[in-house]
């Protein structure tokens, strides 16, 4: 049987819609152990162990969090290096011009600001946030996610996507209703 692909079909996805929490978790599994691994999942509260089951979980947040503390280190200490050295040396009580240990309150203070700043923006960039519009919003059964209802999408991209089989299998998980993913 010929597969459906994203760039021959007009799907997004399909989505599955269930009435509680383990319904959902055991329908995220099966997913998973026949080999799809572009689905999301939507629940109107955290269900625990749900992101581990439906992403392999690669965070890349603290290495950015990394780079940017290092690059406020120094930026914070380069900065206090050019005053103090280069642009306007001043001999005060015999020490140095380059005195590291007073320049450092100040480099750890803008390590932690630039480290701060980048955890935020780049917890914003991965998660794709913010973002006004997604297909799921096209299915009316959908608002009900924020309420009491699960849902299940798997999307078209998926190599093992099949319109026909994917249908069939999220029917076999006995779920309220499975609806197309419009774009």
């Amino acid at each position: 049987m010929k597969k459906t692909s994203a760039t021959e079909s007009p799907l997004y996805g399909l989505m599955a819609e269930y009435e509680r929490p383990q319904e959902l978790m055991a329908a995220t599994a099966a997913a998973h152990f026949l080999g799809y691994r572009a689905m999301d999942a939507y629940s109107p509260f955290p269900v625990e162990g749900m992101a581990e089951m439906l992403h392999e979980h690669k965070n890349r947040l603290p290495r950015l969090v990394l780079i940017g503390g290092l690059v406020g280190a120094v930026l914070g200490f380069g900065f206090q290096y050019y005053a103090a050295v280069i642009d306007y040396p001043l001999n005060v009580g015999g020490r140095p011009f380059n005195s590291w240990p007073s320049f450092i309150p100040i480099t750890f203070e803008v390590t932690i600001l630039i480290a701060a700043f980048t955890a935020v923006l780049g917890m914003f960039a991965l998660n794709g946030l913010p973002q006004p519009y997604h297909p799921v919003f096209n299915v009316e059964r959908f608002a009900r996610a924020s309420r009491d209802r699960f849902f299940l999408c798997i999307e078209a991209t998926d190599p093992r996507f099949d319109l026909y089989e994917t249908k069939k299998f999220l029917e076999g998980t006995k779920p309220l209703g499975v609806y197309e993913v419009e774009p």
